[in-house]
């Protein structure tokens, strides 16, 4: 039996080696594409998904975003409270005021299901990418830090008119 595949009929490694050490060189004397992170920091563009933040105030806790939460990454706490009818003779209104709005994100996949399913535009993408913790268990992130992080939230696009 015959072998029918082709050789170069040259078993000279040292082609090979000069091409290498030729792409060696090129990487060497090109300029990386990442930085040197701790040292610089990067901005993000303007959309990035970095950090869900919250808005108390707009908050309902109607617990959609807790539902809808593959990861079930959303804890969410509230109570009713009474409030006074606006005219004189009105019927006492009841109003859900929100306790605790944590968010676990050692779970969350960053999927932004939240964020869609609000209907009251209580969650926004925070563009901040800085909030790693060298204990897991510090990754529960209260409302409070969440409240923080919806200053860094930019503006969203004007409408096309």
């Amino acid at each position: 039996m015959t072998d029918t595949r082709k050789t170069n009929g040259s078993n000279n490694p040292i082609p090979g080696f000069i091409k290498g050490m030729a792409v060696t060189m090129k990487a060497l004397l090109t300029k990386p594409p990442t930085v040197n992170y701790p040292l610089e920091k990067e901005t993000p563009v303007a959309r990035a998904r970095g950090v869900i933040a919250l808005d108390p105030e707009a908050c309902t806790v109607c617990m959609l975003c807790a539902r809808e939460c593959p990861d079930w990454c959303i804890y969410i706490e509230g109570h009713k409270e009474e409030v006074p009818p606006a005219k004189e003779g009105g019927r006492v209104r009841t109003r859900a005021t929100l306790d605790r709005f944590d968010i676990d994100y050692a779970l969350c996949m960053y999927c932004g299901i939240c964020v869609e399913v609000c209907p009251f535009d209580a969650l926004f993408w925070s563009p901040e990418y800085e909030y790693s913790e060298y204990d897991v268990s510090e990754m529960l992130h209260p409302m409070e830090r969440l409240t923080d992080w919806l200053k860094t939230v930019p503006d969203p696009p004007p409408l096309e008119s």
